[in-house]
């Protein structure tokens, strides 16, 4: 029988590990995460991870296992999870994978191009320059470095446009000249499952889990993580406005909005990402 491997996917708040960890009890498989947050043990209230029951309803992998304290990338998540894939798919014919990373579950269904390692004082360098001076400042160093990378990339994607920037003054070579691996050939078939639902409805629960996390002590979870905060996982949604209040930029209030809005946002772009397996 063909391995297959079903792909749950959808912006954050949809339901996915519901839906997940119900078609996984009926293929009898584990349910393995491709969430770029979840997998870290620190980071239990803002990334919004499966609750305990769940956890004990079905084996869960990638969730709570790694530390934020050493950094992870989806180049090195591809290399994980197909190890896993391989040894789970020997006892399984069909198994569950349920995500809100959309460049995870790409590199899962895809593959990578071999980049180099990030230079991460660089990195942090030109990170700090895009928050002082201006994405778009970096943007045209990269256009005049690399053109090509300029003209395809997200220019208002700060993280995008860091790490094309990084990779091309860290090897002297241009980002887009790593970019020609054909697409990586997969010894299982791919089964996509995007849920969807009302914008309107989801932003509500977008709002209400937001409301829940800052119930369930996010502001001292993010407190407790003060030592990692330029950490690329820490620079996220929920982690970063909460940082702003615990800095005396804005107030609680102001903290608990900013979540809310800038969940939304991530989610519509979410959308957009996963509409192409519609």
């Amino acid at each position: 029988m063909e391995k297959a491997l079903t792909l749950v996917l959808g912006p954050t708040a949809v339901g996915k590990t519901d839906y997940a960890i119900e078609l996984a009890k009926e293929y009898g498989s584990p349910v393995i995460s491709c969430d770029s947050r979840q997998i870290f043990k620190e980071m239990r209230i803002g990334t919004a991870p499966p609750s305990e029951e769940q956890l004990r309803e079905v084996r869960h992998y990638f969730i709570f296992s790694h530390s934020v304290s050493n950094h992870y990338s989806a180049g090195q998540y591809e290399l994980d999870a197909m190890a896993l894939l391989s040894d789970l798919f020997r006892s399984h014919d069909r198994l569950v994978m349920v995500g809100g990373s959309g460049l995870y579950a790409d590199a899962v269904c895809y593959g990578f191009d071999d980049f180099p390692p990030a230079d991460q004082e660089l990195r942090k360098r030109l990170t700090e320059r895009a928050m002082t001076e201006g994405v778009g400042v970096l943007a045209e160093e990269l256009r005049k470095l690399d053109p090509e990378s300029y003209a395809v990339i997200d220019l208002s994607n700060r993280q995008r446009v860091v790490r094309a920037l990084e990779v091309t003054l860290s090897t002297g070579r241009k980002f887009s000249s790593f970019k020609t691996n054909p697409q990586k050939k997969r010894f299982f078939s791919v089964e996509r499952k995007v849920l969807t639902m009302p914008r309107e409805e989801l932003y509500a629960r977008i709002d209400r889990r937001a409301e829940k996390m800052f119930e369930a002590g996010l502001v001292d979870e993010v407190r407790s993580l003060a030592a990692y905060r330029d950490m690329p996982a820490l620079r996220t949604v929920g982690y970063s406005e909460v940082f702003g209040y615990l800095d005396g930029k804005i107030s609680l209030d102001e903290a608990v909005e900013l979540v809310k809005r800038n969940t939304r946002r991530y989610a519509k772009r979410q959308i957009t990402w996963f509409n192409k397996y519609l």
